[in-house]
């Protein structure tokens, strides 16, 4: 088997006296999408910003691309990209300033074919001329997710890639996202509370519930494990009370 991209082990993180994490670990192997799930609170964010090197752990290891994340957190992110539909590029630049300056930051060659490509394929090609701080949320949604293409990374972390994006773009999102996996082996951790991105889109989920890991599977899986219909069905739960059922023998 091939190495996981990512591997962590044991993670642990406490602001002040409130746990964000207790023991985590979970794999993401190369060219799979993973679903990093749970209700607000969960801590996934806090797991994401450790896996960019934002935060520092209070224990535990991330190793990525088999490189240990905190001796090696530059040549980890050259070959990753972050897209998130909270997360805004500079407001006073126009479209295509902004997905220049990050080209040259990430020294994308050929840039202009590239920068043209990502916005053909997010279908935000007429948007170029425009202020991005003027952009609807789902135009905005869509120019992060191009960003995030420029430098045509080996892995992506990606937060809730569909918020703001009607159903239509959303299901466009959804299918460029898998075909972007398939033809670039890209290895994606995609955080969502639209369960029918995370059925449509990952290989497995993984679900949180205060700071630790409850269950982990393919998403038929979490559902037979819960004993539930649906992923949201299982999310209600997590988010409610968190019970879990053992998978049955």
């Amino acid at each position: 088997m091939p190495a996981p991209i990512i591997e962590v082990s044991n993670l642990r993180k406490v602001f002040e006296e409130t746990i964000a994490i207790e023991n985590l670990s979970f794999i993401v192997n190369p060219g799979e999408i993973v679903g990093f799930l749970g209700p607000n609170g969960a801590g996934k964010t806090t797991a994401i910003a450790i896996l960019l090197g934002l935060i520092t752990p209070t224990g535990g290891k991330v190793r990525i691309f088999g490189l240990d994340l905190e001796l090696n957190r530059i040549a980890i992110l050259q070959r990753s990209n972050f897209s998130s539909a909270y997360v805004s590029l500079p407001t006073n630049l126009k479209v295509i300033e902004n997905l220049n300056v990050f080209a040259r930051l990430y020294g994308v060659k050929n840039a202009k074919k590239v920068i043209d490509d990502v916005m053909e394929q997010m279908e935000v090609g007429d948007l170029r001329e425009r202020v991005t701080g003027q952009l609807s949320a789902g135009e905005s949604t869509r120019v992060n997710l191009c960003k995030a293409f420029l430098n045509n990374p080996e892995l992506l972390l990606l937060d809730e890639p569909t918020a703001s994006l009607d159903p239509d773009m959303a299901d466009k999102v959804r299918k460029l996202l898998r075909r972007m996996q398939r033809e670039r082996k890209i290895s994606m951790l995609y955080t969502s509370h639209n369960m029918r991105d995370v059925e449509e889109v990952c290989d497995r989920v993984l679900f949180m519930r205060q700071g630790e890991m409850i269950a982990q599977g393919s998403p038929q899986q979490i559902m037979n494990q819960f004993q539930e219909d649906s992923l949201e069905q299982v999310f209600i739960r997590v988010a409610r009370d968190g019970e879990i059922k053992e998978i049955p023998s």
